[in-house]
């Protein structure tokens, strides 16, 4: 699929730049894996670091090291957002049954971030879930993630429930965290 091209704020200076939010490809990979490890490394408190280093490594064998086939075989899609060439920001849409899905994997690089790439991806989610002619497209945090709890309720989410995160999957630190779905 072609992407969609969204506009969005680049600098204080308002001047506007062009997003584009398309499909994954492979040549993707590289950048997708380095947002990822990143952004979850920037996650990690001091007392967690390595409980993180491991759900990290998790992640990479079980998903992001194997998107497209990950993807596929859950009847999902993977994204990427592109400002100026550059990867900015990426998201998943893994199907839960005929009717929803979950959005997953939903980051934005800090040099990227309070520039609308966020609110890009979560419209373009949207849209590619009413295409699909799905209902209910499920998101999901944890306690650590304020800046994306707060996002949600900004963006009129409502939440469903909570859980407390024992195990650990490549969806869960686990470690005891309170995840939020929305």
């Amino acid at each position: 699929a072609g992407g969609v091209p969204f506009v969005g704020r680049h600098d204080r200076l308002s001047c506007r730049m062009t997003m584009l939010v398309r499909s994954f490809r492979d040549e993707d990979a590289s950048a997708v894996r380095a947002l990822f490890v990143n952004v979850n490394r920037e996650l990690a408190p001091e007392g967690m670091r390595a409980a993180f280093e491991a759900y990290i490594a998790r992640c990479l064998h079980e998903e992001i090291d194997h998107i497209s086939a990950y993807y596929s075989e859950r009847s999902g899609s993977f994204w990427v957002v592109e400002e100026a060439g550059a990867l900015v920001g990426m998201y998943g849409l893994e199907r839960l049954d005929h009717r929803s899905a979950e959005l997953r994997r939903m980051y934005v690089a800090p040099e990227a971030r309070r520039r609308g790439v966020a609110r890009a991806m979560l419209d373009h989610a949207e849209h590619v879930c009413r295409a699909a002619g799905l209902k209910t497209l499920t998101l999901s945090t944890s306690e650590l993630q304020m800046v994306a709890l707060a996002f949600y309720h900004a963006s009129n989410f409502h939440l469903v429930r909570k859980e407390l995160a024992t195990t650990q999957t490549n969806k869960t630190l686990g470690s005891g965290l309170q995840r939020f779905y929305f």
